[in-house]
């Protein structure tokens, strides 16, 4: 199995075997904390050889410094299926997350597991937001 996408984003869809990405990313910025962000997803593309055909479980868990869960992880059973004249095989799929939500400033991660096997990190950072410059008044 070989991890060919594998990326947090502001949206995703799926159609017609494609996998469409908008906005990929590895930072928000928040004025306040708690930091929530209003909606992202996670976007995975992942392929398998003949010889990996049956059943696989999917983990995806968004974890702070501490690998402590911000949220309940996303656990998907699937079923690996080829054509006869097949020797490989992709899938997609799309997590779609909404009110994220971060208690501190600092690293997260969001780490992927196939069948108990990590396949794959993203760091993801949460940073205070620049004050902004205040608008000038009018006389």
């Amino acid at each position: 199995m070989k991890t060919e996408i594998f990326t947090l984003c502001d949206a995703a869809t799926q159609s017609g075997g494609k996998l469409n990405i908008l906005g990929t990313f590895d930072t928000i910025f928040s004025p306040k904390l708690p930091a929530t962000h209003p909606q992202c997803s996670v976007a995975l593309r992942l392929r398998f050889e003949r010889i990996e055909e049956g059943e696989h479980r999917i983990k995806v868990n968004v974890v702070d410094e501490d690998g402590h869960l911000v949220m309940p992880s996303f656990d998907l059973n699937v079923n690996v299926r080829m054509g006869d004249d097949a020797q490989t095989v992709s899938a997609n799929w799309v997590i779609n997350i909404q009110r994220l939500q971060f208690k501190s400033y600092g690293q997260y991660a969001i780490h992927l597991a196939v069948d108990g096997r990590s396949e794959g990190t993203l760091p993801l950072f949460v940073r205070q937001a620049p004050p902004t410059a205040a608008a000038p008044q009018e006389a």
